[in-house]
């Protein structure tokens, strides 16, 4: 099975959330996106504890089934697409969100997130998790 994990799901991953642990280590090969890697490292440097965040994320970036894939042309042209339809819905998302899932429908992985509005892009393969209660207060 191949994965691509939204930043969610990494965030998850990190926190120990049981089903996505399981998820991705039963996964053949975990794809991940620079759009992602970007969100990433925003998030570290806005919070207080970068080098560690750094030394994890290289940690399971150099992990035999993990690979960074590039973004080309066939992912801007479902980046367009995806955003078309939202947008002539009237249901827009944030558009990093369309940047990763066309990653996904380009790699022909499964998106793993915690986001509820992947739901509303068409043909998209995902698995949404839910945080367990204890985690939704923190």
């Amino acid at each position: 099975m191949k994965l691509m994990l939204d930043t969610s799901a990494y965030v998850g991953f990190k926190r120990n959330i049981t089903a996505i642990v399981e998820k991705i280590v039963a996964a053949e090969s975990i794809l991940m996106s620079p759009v992602v890697l970007g969100e990433l490292l925003f998030g570290f440097r806005s919070g207080n504890r970068m080098e560690k965040n750094l030394k994890d994320l290289d940690e399971f970036l150099n992990h035999e089934v993990v690979s960074l894939v590039e973004i080309g042309a066939i992912t801007a042209d479902r980046f367009s697409r995806i955003a078309a339809i939202l947008k002539s819905q009237g249901t827009p998302i944030p558009s990093n969100d369309i940047w990763i899932a066309a990653h996904a429908m380009e790699y022909g992985a499964e998106l793993i997130t915690l986001d509820h509005h992947f739901e509303k892009i068409p043909g998209l393969v995902y698995t949404r998790f839910h945080l367990p209660p204890k985690l939704m207060a923190s």
